[in-house]
């Protein structure tokens, strides 16, 4: 039996940089993003581009606390920032709009 630990070092430090953005600036979002990704990977969002496109207005950005899969198509100018994308998701994702990983959201 797995002790239900992280062992992906990009992911913790990111989780440590939200919540140290969280407590710095006193949003709570940040906290919540943090809380999500710190979540077992098999209970972490994944979310297809239709989704996005489907719920998100043109220059609006998305954040996806998970991984952005390439199903369906984006078909407004939309920033997504994610903790991962599918090489798929980047090529539909950077015709039309921006990827960006939630690191640089928060700069």
């Amino acid at each position: 039996m797995s002790l239900n630990t992280k062992t992906n070092t990009g992911l913790l430090k990111l989780v440590q940089e939200l919540k140290k953005k969280s407590f710095e600036e006193k949003v709570n979002t940040w906290n919540a993003l943090a809380e999500d990704l710190s979540s077992p990977s098999r209970q972490q969002r994944i979310v297809n581009l239709y989704k996005i496109s489907k719920y998100v207005n043109d220059n609006e950005t998305a954040l996806v606390p998970g991984k952005v899969l390439a199903t369906g198509d984006l078909t407004k100018k939309i920033t997504i920032a994610a903790f991962s994308f599918s090489k798929e998701a980047l090529v539909k994702i950077n015709k039309v709009g921006k990827a960006i990983t939630i690191s640089e959201l928060m700069q």
